[in-house]
């Protein structure tokens, strides 16, 4: 069972949650405690594919 760190999309920084290969997430809030910013991101098998720049925040 492969598992792989989620990266935030935007600095590249580490985030503390780890999804399995056939993780799914829609709509999920993502928060960077690098840089201190959230965006909902949408994922599929390890693959965001396409962080909603319309929520983060500064």
């Amino acid at each position: 069972m492969l598992k792989e760190w989620i990266r935030y999309p935007v600095c590249g920084g580490k985030i503390r949650v780890k999804v399995r290969r056939y993780t799914e997430l829609r709509n999920f809030p993502l928060y960077c405690p690098k840089c201190k910013q959230e965006t909902v991101i949408n994922m599929k098998q390890f693959v965001i594919i396409e962080p909603d720049a319309k929520t983060q925040s500064q």
